[in-house]
């Protein structure tokens, strides 16, 4: 019973704290400098910078404009500094929340679902106080207008969001069982609220909406398409998804970029460099703790063998399939014969979960473009890898991808022809040089 009664009065007592502190912002009093701190440090977790920052225009931190591609149309991010005109400057606390959590701006537009509302409705009030503390504290004001969104007929109608909130928007709290330590507990409340994702990593249905919220749904992390890029499984399954990795190499990758598995690249690179890689090594381990409780989603219950024949034939020059050629040209000396890479340094692509990947999507990007590991504190330096799309044709880059999906015990489907013509028409990377004929033999 005294248990019982210590934790009603520490609930008590943090409830009249942050009732208090949200009564003092809305009078224009300074916030506490903790609450704040805590705001920073959520705002880092939810990777708010990285949406709300236009780098590649030019834009100031938090002053929106940064396009955010989607399947009904184009979303621009929107200006949340505390600009009285264009930001947030005249929002309440209570319009603040209800924009974060319901999706609804200060002038009752609703918000497009490319903002992860559905996922920050489960965030506790205390802290969206904090959120709000901080970007009205720490946050400079930036006069920057918010460009309208780009959307395709019927979505372009905002009404239409109001019978999709009914079907997808769950205000509920995350579910804390009791069953599971704290650590599973708070894992669970970071990766489906605070950090969202949900968002990027659970499919969506015809309407766009995730179609699981929590560990409960087969659905919930098990990949998903996003922005041209295969965002992937991260459930349990052996082979696609972080049925191999321990919970080290969980916290590794988040910390770091890389493991002994993979390395990061493209938006996760993005979101390591700005987000995970500055989270608290207690909120790492409460993160790899709950994603490691999750099952497979796909089955997958046997690990990755690795097969050493296509090894040996490179290392003796020979290049029986189709893509062998370029493999070894382009490839092999970062990822070597074996395909087994450099560990931290140049990913394995034998068991590598992105080259496993039901959906190539990722691997065509990276082919066509090229990637950079995440940019963290704990590296001397980022790596660069080289994008191929200026030297090498479609059905050649197909080959090549097809080649890695299908050795050293890889066991994806081929890559075909279109499928990169299609990303390489979407990214705008230009084709290679018309190769010249080959001249005929001089008669003798």
């Amino acid at each position: 019973m005294r248990c019982i009664g210590r934790c009603i009065g520490k609930w008590l007592l943090a409830t009249v704290v942050a009732t208090v502190a949200t009564a003092a912002m809305a009078a224009g009093a300074a916030a506490p400098a903790d609450q704040i701190a805590r705001g920073r440090y959520l705002a880092g977790i939810a990777n708010c910078a990285a949406c709300h920052t236009n780098s590649s225009g030019g834009g100031a931190p938090m002053a929106g404009g940064l396009p955010l591609h989607t399947g009904a149309g184009t979303v621009y991010s929107t200006n949340i500094t505390p600009d009285a005109q264009t930001g947030l400057g005249n929002y309440s606390f209570e319009d603040f929340d209800r924009a974060v959590r319901r999706g609804v701006a200060r002038d009752g537009r609703h918000l497009y679902p490319a903002m992860p509302y559905p996922s920050y409705a489960r965030m506790t009030r205390d802290d969206v106080a904090a959120l709000y503390a901080y970007l009205r504290a720490e946050v400079k004001p930036v006069r920057q207008a918010n460009p309208a969104a780009e959307m395709r007929w019927p979505y372009s109608m905002r009404w239409l969001l109001v019978p999709w909130n009914w079907l997808n928007l769950r205000d509920d709290p995350v579910r804390t069982d009791a069953s599971k330590d704290a650590a599973w507990n708070r894992g669970a409340y970071v990766v489906q609220a605070v950090a969202h994702c949900g968002a990027c990593h659970t499919p969506r249905g015809p309407l766009y909406g995730e179609r699981g919220i929590d560990e409960r749904s087969r659905h919930f992390l098990a990949g998903a398409s996003v922005e041209g890029w295969s965002a992937t499984n991260l459930t349990g399954d052996q082979v696609t998804g972080l049925g191999a990795w321990s919970k080290a190499d969980v916290v590794e990758y988040l910390h770091t970029g890389r493991n002994g598995h993979a390395t990061s690249f493209g938006p996760m690179s993005t979101v390591i460099a700005a987000s995970t890689q500055h989270m608290a090594p207690a909120d790492l381990d409460a993160v790899a703790t709950y994603l490691k409780s999750l099952p497979g989603a796909r089955g997958e219950t046997q690990p990755f063998r690795h097969d050493p024949a296509v090894t040996a034939q490179l290392e003796q020059g020979r290049f029986d399939a189709a893509g062998a050629r370029q493999y070894a040209t382009f490839c092999m000396p970062c990822h070597n014969a074996s395909g087994r890479g450099f560990a931290r340094v140049f990913p394995p692509l034998a068991g590598n979960p992105t080259v496993a990947d039901p959906d190539p999507a990722s691997l065509v990007n990276l082919l066509l473009e090229g990637a950079v590991t995440a940019r963290v504190s704990t590296a001397p330096t980022d790596y660069h890898m080289p994008g191929y799309g200026w030297t090498m044709e479609d059905q050649e880059l197909a080959n090549v991808l097809t080649f890695i999906r299908r050795s050293w015990g890889n066991r994806a489907a081929p890559v075909t022809e279109a499928a990169v013509a299609a990303r390489r028409q979407a990214l705008g990377t230009p084709a290679p040089e018309p190769k010249a004929p080959a001249m005929p033999a001089t008669p003798r």
